[in-house]
């Protein structure tokens, strides 16, 4: 492989890189310093509780995965908590259940959803955020 084609693949990387971090939600792990701060900024956020070992969790996983790349959700933020270690935040959140969605819009709790794994109806709690 000779310099230019090494240097057209690295850019063509960067540029895929940078279109992929602009185009959607940000789906990262929860973390408390990182919610609380998001959430007391007054920035969309969306509280993904998950459990693995959860039928209707893996059938929202695809769908949130989806969804969080599309452009309209790009300044939403989805904190992926395990519903299994993050007994905390479910107890301040009043959350009993995995394969819960918690939506916050301006630092405040705007709606929740348990158990969906209709794309539609899954897409429109996260759009409650904006």
């Amino acid at each position: 492989m000779n310099i230019k084609t090494q240097a057209s693949r690295w850019i063509v990387g960067i540029a895929l890189s940078v279109s992929a971090g602009v185009a959607g939600a940000d789906e990262v792990p929860f973390n408390q310093a990182a919610y609380a701060q998001a959430v007391a900024a007054g920035k969309p956020v969306v509280v993904y509780l998950h459990a693995d070992w959860c039928p209707t969790c893996r059938a929202q996983q695809p769908i949130v995965d989806r969804l969080s790349k599309e452009p309209k959700l790009k300044d939403v933020t989805i904190f992926v908590a395990d519903f299994d270690k993050e007994t905390a935040l479910e107890k301040s959140l009043k959350a009993s259940q995995q394969s819960t969605f918690v939506v916050f819009k301006n630092g405040h709790e705007v709606t929740r959803s348990t158990g969906q794994t209709a794309e539609p109806a899954i897409r429109a709690v996260l759009e409650q955020a904006l």
